[in-house]
């Protein structure tokens, strides 16, 4: 595993983009014009566009369409109550959801970006029981996710109550990506210490293999043996034919005898 693999798993410099640019021309726009429904129907539309490019191409839709949603969301909270900072208030909500997620899940035993990079490494849930090493790697990942997004919470629900729109809409992007990367950056740091993940996938075609190679195995031996079963039983019938026949040409003298 490497860094850049790690960091493309969490959707890359792509998914970054997709995620910042409609917050950035929504706060660009209500910065210029202070018209909320121009900046949220402009973040709307270029949220749309990034995921129709992803459909197009037949990409991974998983962070554009999160985008959309997100937007969104947004775009709606904002129009229903006339407020232009409720066009944030999905996203911060569900920031900190997330990093008590990743704080809850590690508790419980389950840490958050264990279930999400399992399948990534092929490894699935090995980690739980296997490989104690990886899960405790995946627990102080976890832990620094859920921590680094609640500092981030921490600095902008604050601005939400005393900034103004524009303030809080920029800061808000300057926290995009930083905290992201910081996050990133250590999860590669713990998991490049932890042992290699168990390829679970590799293991069940593995077992697959085996269980066909015997079975080809059993088919052998039971050809094998039938071939053997049919030559006992040809040689016993042509013993039996044999035996028969020398009675059959026996049998008229010992009648004749008898008469005599």
């Amino acid at each position: 595993m490497t860094e850049a693999a790690l960091f493309e798993a969490f959707g890359g410099v792509r998914g970054m983009v997709e995620t910042v640019v409609p917050g950035l021309l929504f706060v660009t726009i209500f910065t210029i014009n202070k018209d909320l429904h121009v900046s949220a129907i402009a973040a709307l539309a270029v949220s749309l566009v990034l995921g129709a490019v992803r459909l197009i191409r037949k990409d991974t839709v998983k962070h554009a369409f999160s985008g959309v949603f997100g937007v969104a969301f947004g775009v709606v909270f904002a129009m229903m109550t006339g407020n232009a900072k409720d066009f944030y208030l999905p996203g911060m909500l569900y920031t900190l959801g997330l990093a008590l997620a990743y704080m809850i899940t590690t508790v419980a035993g389950v840490p958050l970006i264990g279930l999400i990079l399992g399948p990534v490494f092929k490894e699935n849930l090995s980690w739980r029981t296997r490989n104690p090493g990886r899960k405790k790697a995946y627990a102080k990942a976890s832990w620094a996710w859920g921590l680094i997004l609640f500092a981030k919470c921490a600095i902008l629900f604050p601005l939400y109550w005393w900034a103004d729109t524009a303030q809080l809409g920029w800061i808000l992007i300057a926290l995009k990506i930083p905290p992201f990367l910081l996050a990133v950056y250590l999860t590669w740091v713990f998991l490049a210490k932890a042992p290699p993940p168990i390829d679970v996938f590799a293991e069940m075609e593995a077992k697959e293999q085996a269980e066909k190679e015997a079975e080809e195995r059993r088919r052998g031996e039971r050809e094998v043996l039938d071939g053997v079963a049919d030559d006992l039983y040809q040689g016993m019938a042509s013993e039996v034919a044999a035996e028969a026949a020398a009675d059959a040409a026996d049998e008229p003298p010992r009648r004749a005898r008898h008469r005599r």
